[in-house]
């Protein structure tokens, strides 16, 4: 992996997560280059990693082993279509644009048997603790799955579905997550602050505890519901609190609202991968 080229198309900031996390494992900046319409962006990008910037996509593609496509779901038909007359066969392509379907990739690159891995990553990778699902068409080698793995687990935990279909629960759950989770941590500030506590208290307490929960269910073999029981001892003031969570519909709410949310990106895909005409 060391020595191949990699590219990003679209330098903005999980782009720039991926490269701070690839040069942290090691990986020669030389090797890494960034195409981008935003020269300031480029500059940045040069300025802190030293890797090679363009402003034109077609050079930048040039000898790769990869191309990554960090842009906006909106922009990639248009990208994937100019790539197109000048990619090659044994470029591995890799989406980390949300709600666009490998059918319609691979439709739009227009490159028989084409290598192409779609990734569902979340937010927290920009601080080295995403989530990234992955899933690849027969195309891609046993070299090229390893090596996609190898880019994404440089900013945090990657798993491998062999159902692409899943990718709209995967949306749902680990791509919209941390909005669910900063929601509640919202809601547990503004409670602690009517009980009394400063803000800056509250919000430190809660952000630790936060972290404290997900570590400890992140090293336990145990499940959430065993730790849950765990802290909730029977009278006490977690079984409470607990009681008018559950009262008030708790995971009802939550069972909706991923519906809803997967029901979403199903919808996304299908009008992001309908043809411009």
């Amino acid at each position: 992996m060391k020595d191949c080229k990699i590219t990003f198309i679209g330098g903005g900031n999980m782009a720039n997560s991926l490269i701070g996390g690839l040069i942290a494992d090691g990986f020669n900046a030389e090797h890494i280059h960034v195409a981008d319409a935003d020269p300031v962006r480029l500059q940045s990008l040069s300025d802190k990693y030293a890797v090679h910037t363009h402003s034109d996509n077609l050079k930048a593609i040039t000898q790769s082993s990869v191309v990554i496509l960090a842009i906006k779901p909106q922009q990639l038909q248009e990208v994937i279509k100019q790539l197109s007359p000048q990619w090659q066969a044994n470029t591995l392509l890799i989406s980390i644009a949300a709600g666009i379907r490998l059918a319609d990739i691979s439709r739009w690159l227009d490159i028989e048997k084409a290598a192409i891995v779609r990734t569902m990553p979340n937010t927290p990778a920009l601080v080295k603790a995403g989530a990234t699902v992955m899933y690849a068409n027969d195309a891609v080698s046993q070299q090229q799955h390893e090596l996609a793995e190898s880019i994404l687990r440089s900013v945090g935990l990657t798993i491998w579905i062999k159902d692409e279909a899943q990718l709209d629960a995967v949306t749902a759950l680990s791509g919209s997550g941390p909005a669910y989770f900063f929601l509640v941590m919202e809601a547990m500030e503004a409670a602690a602050i009517e009980l009394g506590l400063d803000a800056e208290t509250a919000k430190l307490l809660c952000i630790q505890t936060a972290f404290g929960a997900a570590k400890m269910a992140l090293e336990s073999d145990e499940s959430t519901t065993i730790l849950r029981k765990k802290v909730t001892s029977p009278g006490g003031t977690t079984e409470r609190a607990i009681h008018e969570l559950e009262d008030g519909g708790l995971h009802s709410l939550f069972e909706n609202a991923l519906i809803a949310a997967a029901l979403r990106s199903r919808e996304l895909a299908t009008q992001l991968g309908e043809d411009h005409a």
